[in-house]
């Protein structure tokens, strides 16, 4: 009983420790582990939608879901780009454990083509004022001859616009217009986009993007998931300097200036063999002009209208036609460099600022050429028999028909003349027979 009767007595305080080092505890645990903070992961993608591109925009889909970030917001403003890379692309963000978001932006932005596919398959799209969306029609892609195959064309209009129907359809966007961007290449402005339900919302800026989708939910698989975007710390991310240099060379105004850079180093190569510069500046710029190439919708007619060219430049310089195959040169390279990118988008062709200065630049440094061939043809041979031909000398010995000898040009020679001419005389070469000089009196 007694027994009994302390512990009843202690208990109360035992109680009391018990639950104060109890609530020691929670409270430490609540400091030691803070929530996780929250993050947006940004991109800029700004270009012709490639291979490089495609890259970039997987791994940072793949760096947000590492991170558990609220989402992943691409900023977009594209003409278009290579239908392979837009497919890995979209296959990726229909995959993505989080949320993508695709912004058009800033103002002036658009997203044509491929960019409109892209847009359709974010899980949340939007569009900054004074930006365009559509023109999805399919376009050759890789090299062609020229010649439109009809049929093809048909078959990857058709298989595009299905494409497009199945990612609006799972989106919840609108089908119909989908269907339009790609048969008759229509496009919208933001706040048209808006109305007809291609896109989710319209605004000004990331941080007001941000606000304005904070508590959207979204589908990822089977999963609804709440976005909480307000306050979170933003993570931008780049391109590193290896891509950002593949992606400026998938520019078709660069491509094209390579690739005549690559033509111009080795006609310089070959027509001094051993200067090795051109020759490697050459072999350089061609190598990164077929790469981009592999990007862009290559003619192979253009391409072999400006290698004419270049042939009639050379055989211009060489033969001195007086410039007639230059006129030629000219006329082949201009419609050549035109018809190199197959493209309808002009954004996916080189601009007429290019062409013209390119154009000229070679065709005066080939004429300059043909005019130093010309001028030396008009030049008295300076070596060889013709160049002997009015030399002047003088006889050492008696000349006659038969024999003699004079020193011209700082040699001894084997001289005949038509009249006798005495020794010490002044001569002047008229005619070269072999190693003899037939000379005649000054």
């Amino acid at each position: 009983m007694r027994r009994g009767k302390a512990w009843m007595t202690k208990s109360p305080m035992v109680l009391t420790r018990f639950a104060f080092i109890t609530g020691l505890i929670a409270a430490s645990s609540l400091l030691v582990l803070p929530a996780a903070a929250r993050e947006t992961v940004v991109a800029r993608i700004d270009g012709i939608i490639g291979p490089v591109t495609a890259r970039f925009m997987i791994q940072t889909v793949e760096q947000a879901e590492n991170q558990v970030a609220e989402c992943v917001v691409f900023e977009l403003d594209t003409p278009g780009g290579l239908d392979d890379s837009m497919r890995l692309i979209i296959k990726k963000i229909m995959a993505s454990k989080v949320p993508v978001v695709v912004y058009v932006a800033p103002s002036g932005s658009r997203a044509a083509s491929a960019g409109a596919f892209i847009t359709m398959a974010a899980h949340i799209a939007a569009m900054a004022p004074g930006t365009a969306i559509g023109a999805a029609h399919p376009v050759t892609l890789g090299p062609t001859s020229g010649t439109i195959d009809t049929n093809m064309t048909a078959k990857a209009e058709n298989d595009a616009a299905a494409f497009i129907r199945s990612i609006a359809e799972k989106r919840g966007r609108n089908i119909e217009w989908a269907n339009s961007a790609v048969k008759d290449s229509v496009s919208l402005s933001e706040t048209e986009a808006l109305q007809k339900k291609v896109i989710d919302l319209i605004a000004p800026s990331l941080p007001a993007l941000l606000d304005a989708i904070d508590g959207r939910t979204v589908t990822l698989g089977t999963n609804k998931v709440q976005l909480v975007t307000k306050g979170v710390s933003v993570i931008n991310t780049s391109m590193n300097w290896r891509d950002e240099l593949l992606a400026t060379i998938a520019n078709p105004n660069v491509a094209y200036v390579l690739f005549m850079l690559g033509l111009l180093g080795l006609y310089f190569e070959l027509s001094n063999p051993g200067a090795i510069l051109p020759g490697v500046v050459g072999a350089i710029s061609l190598i990164l002009a077929f790469f981009a190439f592999q990007t862009l919708s290559v003619n192979v007619a253009g391409i072999l209208l400006i290698l004419l060219a270049i042939v009639l430049f050379i055989v211009d310089v060489k033969a001195a036609t007086h410039g007639v195959l230059t006129v030629g040169g000219v006329i082949a390279m201009f419609i050549g460099s035109i018809m190199l990118f197959d493209s309808p988008d002009p954004a996916l062709r080189v601009s007429m600022q290019v062409v013209i200065p390119v154009v000229l630049v070679t065709t005066i440094f080939f004429m300059i050429g043909v005019w130093l061939s010309i001028r030396s043809l008009a030049r008295r041979p300076v070596s060889g028999e013709a160049g002997l031909i009015g030399q002047e000398g003088d006889a050492r010995t008696a000349i006659n028909a038969k024999s003699g000898q004079v020193f011209v040009s700082g040699t001894h020679w084997n001289a005949v003349a038509s009249a006798p001419i005495t020794e010490g005389t002044r001569i002047k070469v008229i005619q070269v027979k072999g190693m003899t000089l037939k000379v005649e009196v000054i």
